[in-house]
């Protein structure tokens, strides 16, 4: 069942419900009405009869005789807006007479009689019965001290028919209800779900045929209206996500194709090993080795690159000394070059490893163009701001913008080990973390390059945040 025909339903059982409940409660107090109305009259008229006053019991314009065949005929009818009346007196035997009114028979039933032999004065007795085409309420009063009780009854058949006609018309109302309030229902459930429906059918072409080009309209602020504007979000986080892979994917297939060609053309070269002088084996030999060891690196740059981007890392709060430390460690243990830290004590919230991973990659592309420098290579950190310096041959003004693209090499660069996707991991993970890169020429010459977080990750336990402290030195690989 459709989450419309649902809501139609659930309007259609509560007008329903409520139609019903508000009939029935309308029936009754009509009912109890109209009964307390004919109880007051008996009781009058019972009075009034006590009194002497028998006159009460005949119904204008219709003679006391007239309409019945004594105690045990049929009741005549009474003008149309009269009540009939019927008066008996009980005494203390048992015995009834005829007192005025309308000769109809009222029965005499076992609490009846004990009033009238024993009851105490003022003490009544209600019940209802049915004679031929007609329905009498009758009265039974006890006159006390052994004098019998007087029965007095009104013909309540109008009164039935017309709570009749009202549980009828209850009822009617109750369907025409219950069938508005379905169509009612309907409309207004297509007005509501109709967001919900065009979002469902989004989705479902979506899942179906991975059209996340498409974008949601966004109607009002409610909860459907914060459901299509973040549904729209994901859609363009899914594009873009899809669009980074695919470029990857092209780079990568790229960057693979030089070194599997190589290594292909030297297998074929292999055949004819035998053939070749002890130098070109040698050659061909480094040559295999070289490719093999790109493309490993290629292999693994590729896959630092998709666990930068996947973001799925806890963040926590990060000392970037710890990270540099450690980064620095690690560098000068592949390459042997020391390395300098300068710290404030800069405490971020962040991605510990994917941190990590970016100032290594930093301190590699140092250590690779400044590989004969003799001083260590430096990092400076303020304020969540990383720079890595190295004293190498710099970085040219028309490759600056360009040296944080995936697979870019520099002229100069192009002759070194490297696959170009160290600088692009670092401007992934900056900016993962509301940053960015900087590449500039510090005044003795080499590069200065490194990332920034958003200013909101920096932790108020930061030594930074305090001016009193001065900056503090880690030197790693010192001898």
């Amino acid at each position: 069942m459709s989450l419309r025909s649902r809501f139609a339903l659930a309007f259609a059982l509560v007008s329903a419900v409520v139609a019903g409940l508000v009939g029935v409660l309308s029936y009754q107090a009509a009912s109890d009405r109209i009964g307390q109305e004919i109880d007051r009259t008996l009781s009058s008229a019972t009075a009034s009869v006590a009194a002497g006053e028998t006159g009460v019991l005949t119904v204008a314009g219709v003679p006391p005789e007239d309409g019945g065949r004594g105690r045990g005929g049929d009741p005549g009818r009474a003008p149309d807006g009269a009540r009939a009346l019927v008066g008996w007196a009980v005494a203390a035997d048992g015995t009834t007479t005829f007192i005025g009114g309308r000769p109809v028979p009222l029965p005499l039933t076992d609490t009846a009689r004990a009033l009238a032999a024993s009851g105490p004065d003022g003490a009544t007795d209600s019940t209802q019965f049915t004679l031929g085409r007609g329905t009498y309420r009758v009265l039974t009063t006890a006159l006390g001290d052994g004098r019998g009780a007087l029965q007095v009854a009104a013909d309540v058949d109008d009164s039935e028919r017309v709570l009749r006609g009202m549980a009828i018309e209850v009822t009617l109302v109750g369907l025409v209800v219950l069938v508005v309030a379905a169509g009612a229902g309907w409309l207004l459930a297509g007005r509501i779900t109709r967001r919900l429906v065009r979002l469902t059918a989004i989705a479902e072409d979506v899942s179906a045929h991975g059209g996340v080009e498409q974008e949601v309209p966004v109607d009002g602020r409610d909860e459907v209206g914060r459901l299509s504007a973040s549904f729209n979000t994901m859609l363009g986080r899914l594009a873009a996500a899809r669009a980074a892979q695919d470029r990857l994917v092209q780079d990568a297939a790229h960057e693979l194709r030089t070194p599997l060609t190589s290594l292909r053309t030297n297998a074929s070269v292999l055949r004819r090993v035998d053939e070749l002088s002890p130098d070109a084996r040698t050659r061909l030999i480094d040559d295999v080795q070289g490719e093999t060891r790109e493309l490993s690196n290629l292999v693994d740059e590729l896959v630092e690159l998709a666990l930068s981007q996947r973001g799925e890392e806890a963040e926590e709060p990060v000392d970037l000394a710890a990270v540099a430390q450690h980064a620095a460690e690690r560098v000068h243990r592949r390459t042997g070059r020391a390395v300098h830290i300068d710290t404030d004590g800069s405490i971020v919230h962040g991605r510990r490893q994917a941190l990590e991973r970016a100032v290594g990659n930093l301190l590699e592309n140092a250590a690779k163009f400044d590989g004969d420098g003799d001083g260590p290579i430096g990092v400076r950190i303020r304020r969540g701001a990383t720079t890595v310096t190295d004293h190498g041959p710099g970085i040219e003004a028309a490759d600056s913008a360009r040296v944080f693209d995936r697979f870019y090499r520099s002229d100069a660069a192009r002759g070194l080990p490297g696959s170009g996707l160290g600088l692009s991991i670092v401007r992934d993970v900056a900016e993962g973390h509301g940053g960015t890169v900087s590449v500039s020429t510090p005044p003795g010459g080499g590069a200065a390059v490194g990332f920034t977080v958003d200013a909101a990750r920096l932790l108020p336990s930061s030594e930074s945040d305090h001016v009193e402290v001065s900056p503090r030195s880690i030197t790693v690989g010192a001898t």
